[in-house]
C-alpha cells in the first residue's frame, strides 16, 4: 500500500472470462467491528478524485477498513474491464459491482456470477426509438465486458473509452440478435435528454434508465439498480442493510444510498444523490470516502 503522499498507482492483469456462475456463498466473517460490516463505494465522481486517481489518504483508510474486517465492494456503472485496476490497487477481495448493478463480478476468480441482461428484442426497441428521436445519438452496447459501437466521437466521450477501444466499430444491428448487458446513448447535454424522456415514457417498467454523465444514459433491465446488486452481496454474507454503508455521488447512486442502514453522499453529489443520503461528507476532491470511513467505521 502506498504510504507516502503520491496517489494510488494502479496496475494491469489479464483479460477477465466472460462466464455467468451463480452467487457464491462464502464464509461468514463474525468478527466484522462496529454496526458497518460491509462498505460499497462508487467509484468516478465519489472514491477517485478529479484527476482519477485514489488519494493516499483514501486509500490508507481503505486498508485500515479491511484490516477491521469490513468488506469494501466497488459499485460502478463501469464494466469489469474498468474497474480491475482500481481493485487490484487496492488490494480487493471482495465482489464487485458492475453496469450499475447488472452485473456482480468476482474479480478474484474472473468470473461473472449474476448477470441480468436486457432481452434482445427488447433492446432492439429501445435502440430504434432513439435512432428516431436523434439520428445523430452516438449507439454503445456492452455486452458481458465487451463494447461494440456504431461510431466513436471523442467529443462524447466515457471514462471506458479513455483507456479502451472498442471490440466493434460499425452496424450493430447483429449485436442485437442476443442479450445484452447496458444499451447507452451518447449525445450533448441539450439533444439527450429528449432521448431519455422518449425511453422513459415508451417503456415505463420494461427498463431502468441511469444517468451518471450529463451527456450519457444507459439503459439496463427494469430490476437492474445498484443497491438490488449490493443487497443480494450483503445477503450471501449474512449482513442486514443496517450493516451496509453506502457512499456515491450520482443519480444512478440513490438505489443503494437508500437501501443502505448508512448513505452517505459526497458534497459534489447530484441533488438525487444528496436527497437519497443520510449523511454528507466532502467532495471527492476533498476525501470524502476517507473522511466516511474515518468518521463511521474507523472511530472507536
Amino acid at each position: 500500500m502506498n504510504s507516502g503522499n503520491e496517489p494510488l498507482p494502479v496496475t494491469t492483469r489479464a483479460p477477465l472470462a466472460s462466464q455467468t456462475h451463480r452467487m457464491n456463498h462464502r464464509p461468514l466473517d463474525t468478527h466484522a467491528p462496529g454496526p458497518f460490516a460491509m462498505v460499497a463505494i462508487d467509484i468516478d465522481g465519489t472514491l477517485l478524485r478529479s484527476d482519477k486517481s485514489i488519494s493516499p489518504r483514501t486509500a490508507r483508510a481503505i486498508q485500515s477498513s479491511i484490516e477491521q474486517g469490513v468488506e469494501v465492494v466497488l459499485a460502478s456503472a463501469r464494466p469489469p474491464r474498468a474497474v480491475r485496476q482500481i481493485y487490484d490497487a487496492l488490494r480487493l477481495s471482495s465482489l464487485q459491482i458492475n453496469y450499475n448493478g447488472a452485473v456482480i463480478h468476482d474479480a478474484i476468480r474472473d468470473q461473472h456470477i449474476y448477470h441480468q441482461s436486457l432481452a434482445p428484442e427488447l433492446a432492439r426497441r429501445v435502440f430504434e426509438l432513439a435512432r428516431r428521436v436523434d439520428p445523430s445519438v452516438v449507439v454503445n452496447i456492452e455486452a458481458l465486458d465487451r463494447w461494440y459501437t456504431d461510431r466513436v466521437d471523442p467529443d462524447l466521450s466515457m471514462e471506458v473509452s479513455k483507456t479502451f477501444e472498442p471490440d466493434w466499430v460499425g452496424p450493430l444491428d447483429n449485436h442485437l440478435n442476443d442479450p445484452v448487458t447496458k444499451v447507452m446513448f451518447l449525445a450533448p447535454p441539450g439533444r439527450i435528454d429528449a432521448v431519455r424522456q422518449a425511453i422513459a415514457h415508451a417503456f415505463t417498467q420494461q427498463v431502468t434508465i441511469a444517468v451518471s454523465d450529463p451527456h450519457l444514459i444507459q439503459v439496463v433491465h427494469h430490476t437492474v439498480d445498484k443497491g438490488h446488486a449490493l443487497g443480494m452481496i450483503a445477503g450471501t454474507r449474512g449482513f442486514s442493510a443496517q450493516q451496509v454503508m453506502a457512499i456515491g455521488d450520482a443519480p444512478n447512486d440513490a438505489g443503494m444510498l437508500r437501501w443502505a442502514g448508512l448513505g452517505v453522499a459526497v458534497e459534489n453529489a447530484w441533488p438525487e444523490a444528496l436527497e437519497a443520503a443520510n449523511a454528507t461528507v466532502a467532495s471527492n476532491d476533498q476525501d470524502g470516502v476517507a473522511e466516511a470511513l474515518e468518521r463511521y467505521v474507523l472511530r472507536r
